[in-house]
């Protein structure tokens, strides 16, 4: 006999723009997402038995979508994000847990002669912005925030030594080196008791998601980076003194490799160790390095 031992669904790549059009300066904000929702609950009969009156149509979700972002903020989005999964939760009584997680993509104002243009924007950049959210009956609303796709690059201040050598091994070891990665970081909210303890916290999110991108980015240029491990654990912990409502920090950072070129075939010239100057980017492999860095006092999984 089998059995249904997880079941979650719901719609993907909701696509939102809002605009908020302040009358008086003529001043207008963009805001554009792109969101998941996925129930669970009592929906088992649904798999086993092609009974689909427990089934929340994920069209409907999608138009939830877009109603709660005409009638609520959409910024921040941790508090657009708890409104919209609380709502699926106390809207339907064999809801138990609303997942859902908003991406916020870049649209930055332009500066022309000088001067923020009112209604123009310019996409600089693939990062995003991201909150996963989870609104669970009589549990509470958990929130991780998040930054993804901020790449970054310094062409030295980076090493990688003493490491395990053995007879597979063959990188050498470095002592100055390009230090490339993709930022995928997140930080863990303490659990809310419901959504007025999110309303309240609401000005707590920016801050918290700009000191994170800007600790981030300081470390990473400033750190005179004895390996990829250790410069993210830096980060983590520096986040969570910054942040005293998180409760673990997660990175996950990509090794982008670059690798010296040796053209001594032509006319003996130099370029590698002190002399190089010209690279080639590599695609793959790469090294991929994570972490999860909470308060003392939280079990170690290692």
């Amino acid at each position: 006999m089998s059995q249904l031992a997880a079941a979650r669904y719901g719609k993907d790549n909701v696509r939102v723009y809002k605009v908020h059009r302040d009358k008086e300066t003529g001043v207008q904000t963009v805001v554009e997402m792109t969101v998941c929702v996925l129930l669970e609950g009592d929906i088992e009969t649904s798999y086993t038995r092609a009974d689909n009156s427990v089934v929340v149509a994920t069209d409907t979700m999608k138009n939830t979508v877009y109603v709660m972002a005409k009638e609520n903020p959409v910024t921040p989005p941790e508090l657009f994000a708890a409104i919209v999964s609380n709502h699926f939760v106390e809207t339907y009584k064999h809801i138990h847990a609303a997942h859902v997680k908003v991406i916020t993509h870049r649209w930055t104002r332009m500066t022309i002669d000088g001067q923020p243009h009112p209604h123009s924007f310019l996409r600089d950049g693939a990062e995003t912005r991201t909150v996963e959210a989870v609104a669970r009956e009589g549990q509470g609303i958990s929130i991780r925030s998040g930054i993804a796709g901020l790449l970054v690059l310094k062409s030295t201040g980076s090493q990688f030594h003493s490491f395990i050598r053995n007879e597979y091994t063959t990188l050498p070891e470095v002592y100055d080196r390009i230090l490339s990665t993709e930022v995928d970081a997140g930080w863990a909210w303490k659990i809310f008791d419901g959504l007025d303890g999110v309303r309240s916290a609401a000005s707590k999110f920016d801050a918290a998601w700009n000191a994170a991108r800007t600790i981030t980015l300081k470390t990473f240029a400033q750190d005179s980076s004895a390996s990829v491990q250790n410069t993210m654990y830096k980060m983590c912990d520096q986040i969570l003194a910054a942040v005293p409502e998180v409760q673990a920090v997660d990175y996950s950072l990509p090794n982008k490799h670059y690798f010296e070129i040796d053209l001594s075939w032509h006319k003996g010239l130099k370029n590698t160790g002190k002399d190089a100057e010209v690279y080639a980017p590599q695609s793959n492999p790469n090294g991929l390095i994570e972490c999860t860095v909470t308060r003392q006092g939280k079990t170690s999984k290692l």
